[in-house]
């Protein structure tokens, strides 16, 4: 009963963030099918042809990051760019990989209050869609 209080605890507590934060992504290692904690994250936005980082951040041991989007500002419709550096994981786990980084491009249309951007990763192959 303690475990399932606890469960749902996190669980409720995750939900908020996602909804206090427009931005979040989240990690999976194919291999195995387990999370992939510690992997750095940037987010930029396109301006002018231009890219600008937003923020930086690092994969939790859920292989998540709730709150990517800078909590100090409103987000814009444009285009944005979320970098997984995968290279750096995988020689973190003394694995060779074929892609060094995984960008993943994507419109924000004001359509949802939330976006997120799940990574299905693998050494040599990735996938990605729009989560919610």
């Amino acid at each position: 009963m303690k475990n399932l209080l606890i469960g749902t605890l996190f669980s409720t507590l995750a939900t908020v963030s996602f909804a206090q934060n427009p931005i979040s992504v989240h990690v999976l290692n194919l291999q195995d099918g387990l999370p992939s904690p510690h992997v750095k994250v940037t987010l930029e936005e396109q301006k002018n042809g231009k890219w600008t980082q937003l923020s930086q951040s690092e994969t939790n041991e859920q292989g998540r990051v709730t709150a990517l989007y800078p909590e100090n500002m409103k987000l814009e419709k444009g285009t944005y760019k979320v970098t997984f550096k995968t290279g750096d994981w995988f020689k973190a786990h003394q694995q060779k990989s074929f892609f060094p980084e995984v960008p993943v491009i994507f419109e924000v249309d004001g359509s949802v209050e939330h976006y997120h951007i799940p990574l299905l990763l693998s050494p040599y192959g990735y996938s990605t869609y729009r989560g919610n």
